[in-house]
């Protein structure tokens, strides 16, 4: 109980700091959408997509080699997905996340800076360790060395006067570092890491595998091998950050600690070892630091740069002529709407799916504050005399060059004006199966953007594109329909 209430006190001093919350709710959202019994891909899309630097990662591991077998040349987060699963993305989500936030609020201080470092060559090491096994495995092993330095980096970064004390009671030499925080704080930076990990709702695995490894421990074998992997990237990550440390005596370090984790790692210890200093060579280890400053940097560029949009839808529709029939309509509707969003560089999208009582409701939409609308956005299909019906009338897609035209105007429903009245130009495609529309996709341009049309051959795209949603539709139980 004091232990309980102490880690609440502290948490308590950091959640003062506004970016710390900010931290904490996009983890747990993160880790929302993994766990969702429902399988919920849209909200980790959203996830992604709400980060340049991150939809970039998550589709560079997609079309790495360890996925080629699965069609490769991969352009959207949800396809991403469905290759790598809802765990891989979101370890690699998690710990993207804790990198950029760490890094983003480093404090002008050289201690900070250094246990930043140092947490970021631990992860190196880890993923050095994983690279030639399973990936999926790879960025949870990443996760929890990463989570094993949290406790440190959060008394480091937001209890400064007591991170103050800690260093000094170290410093004496009867205590290590941790011991030290227990006697300043009343718990260990391991406590504070896990219950970090409890508060961010990480998985069970999670906080398994943040723990000290003990070869004898009755854990299962994916939990030793978690532990050992997070235990000798962190040891490693120590030795060569220790200063004044000869060259020789770091090399005399870093091969006992092979010997003892090469058993639990199943890597001989001299190729352990070698593959530990040949790390420590590569400029400190600052790879995965070094790629986040270089996707950040260069992402206007990359955003600003013309796309085929043509080249892009259609790439999404072979991704969805490789579905079967019968897959499930949530991931194959996120991953419509996000060919069309990316391609277009649309503002939004918007999902309408007909229910049985007759009304079209959004179901899912992408791109800024759309969650907040996606509850007001529905309309009947009984007749009204504007372009929403016009649409779901028609065999092909529309396109409302300018929203603010007065005739247009006249034509666009009061929810729509509502919740829209920045949009400049907006697509309406209808989704059709066993004769009847069942679906309207939406695609808008904000008037803060570029103006721009619709071409013939990108129309010709989109609507072939709605013509193969409509094979998913005729395959789906009612029940699905009702509970997207």
């Amino acid at each position: 109980m004091v232990k309980a209430a102490q880690l609440d006190k502290l948490w308590a001093r950091m959640s003062e700091r506004g970016d710390f919350p900010m931290l904490s709710q996009s983890l747990r959202t993160t880790m929302a959408a993994v766990t969702n019994d429902d399988l919920d891909f849209t909200a980790l899309v959203k996830v992604v997509l709400s980060d340049f630097a991150l939809t970039q990662k998550v589709l560079r591991l997609a079309n790495s080699a360890m996925y080629m077998a699965f069609g490769g040349n991969i352009t959207t987060v949800t396809r991403a997905l469905m290759v790598l699963g809802m765990d891989a993305v979101g370890h690699l989500v998690v710990g993207l996340k804790l990198v950029d936030h760490f890094h983003h609020s480093a404090p002008h201080r050289i201690d900070a800076k250094l246990e930043l470092n140092r947490a970021m060559l631990s992860g190196s090491v880890a993923r050095k360790l994983t690279e030639h096994g399973d990936l999926r495995a790879g960025e949870e092993a990443v996760v929890c060395t990463l989570m094993r330095q949290v406790g440190k980096l959060l008394v480091v970064f937001y209890l400064e006067a007591e991170w103050d004390q800690i260093r000094r009671k170290a410093a004496e030499g009867t205590l290590d570092e941790s011991e030290a925080s227990t006697a300043v704080l009343g718990v260990s930076f391991e406590e504070i890491g896990l219950e970090a990990a409890s508060r961010w709702r990480l998985p069970d695995m999670i906080r398994a595998g943040m723990s000290k490894y003990e070869p004898d421990a009755d854990e299962s074998s994916q939990v030793q091998w978690l532990q050992a992997t997070t235990n000798f990237s962190t040891e490693v990550a120590d030795i060569l950050t220790m200063a004044d440390l000869p060259e020789q005596a770091c090399e005399a370090k870093i091969a006992g600690l092979a010997q003892r984790y090469s058993h639990a790692l199943a890597i001989e210890p001299e190729i352990l070892a070698q593959m530990s200093v040949a790390l420590a060579r590569e400029e400190a280890g600052e790879g995965v630091m070094r790629e986040i400053v270089e996707l950040r940097a260069s992402a206007d560029a990359i955003a600003r740069a013309a796309v085929n949009a043509e080249v892009r839808i259609a790439a999404g529709l072979e991704d969805l002529r490789a579905l079967p029939s019968e897959n499930a309509l949530a991931p194959v509707l996120a991953l419509a709407s996000e060919t069309v969003l990316a391609g277009l560089n649309f503002a939004h999208t918007v999902m309408f799916v007909r229910q049985a009582s007759g009304v079209f409701k959004a179901r899912l939409g992408f791109g800024r504050d759309i969650e907040h609308l996606l509850s007001t956005l529905r309309f009947n299909e009984a007749f009204e005399p504007d372009v929403f019906h016009l649409a779901i009338t028609n065999s092909v897609g529309i396109f409302i060059e300018n929203a603010h035209d007065p005739k247009m105007v006249a034509r666009l429903p009061a929810w729509f004006r509502q919740a829209f009245d920045d949009t400049r130009s907006f697509v309406l495609l209808p989704v059709v199966a066993n004769q009847s529309t069942v679906a309207l996709l939406y695609g808008d341009w904000s008037a803060t953007q570029e103006p721009r049309k619709i071409s013939q051959t990108e129309m010709s795209a989109l609507n072939e594109l709605a013509r193969e949603l409509g094979r998913f539709f005729a395959h789906a139980p009612a029940r699905e329909l009702e509970t997207l």
